[in-house]
């Protein structure tokens, strides 16, 4: 017997037919032997399957999508506190604005003001 079949199924997932469970990689005896159910079969048995898988992409958890989450989370969260002021928005002239305050600084520092126009969405922030 040649080593093909080995080098094709070598790193590949195979399942037993009978359990449906991950079979462990090939043995010195060219068999395949399911753990779970004592199901054996030959390396040559499997050598023409074809595996297809796909995954959805919250099977695979991304850093830096979660940390996206985190932040507008956080933004929505701030707009939700975010109080009126009598304030001109330099950008339409209109006369009220949304804002909050945040710490942005070191703790002997001045908060940072952030202001939204309501009416065209201009955004600038003030250091105090």
């Amino acid at each position: 017997m040649t080593l093909e079949p080995l080098r094709n199924i070598y790193g590949s997932m195979v399942f037993c037919p009978e359990c449906g469970k991950l079979l462990d990689p090939v043995t010195e005896t060219n068999k395949l032997e399911c753990q779970a159910c004592g199901n054996t079969m030959s390396v040559t048995s499997v050598d023409k399957i074809e595996i297809h898988t796909s995954s959805r992409d919250s099977a695979f958890p991304s850093a830096l999508r979660n940390k996206r989450s985190l932040v507008q989370n956080d933004m929505s969260k701030m707009r939700e506190e975010a109080a009126t002021v009598a304030q001109t928005c330099e950008k339409c002239g209109a006369e009220e604005m949304e804002y909050y305050t945040r710490q942005m600084r070191s703790a002997d520092e001045g908060q940072t003001v952030f202001y939204t126009c309501r009416k065209c969405g201009y955004k600038y922030s003030v250091n105090s």
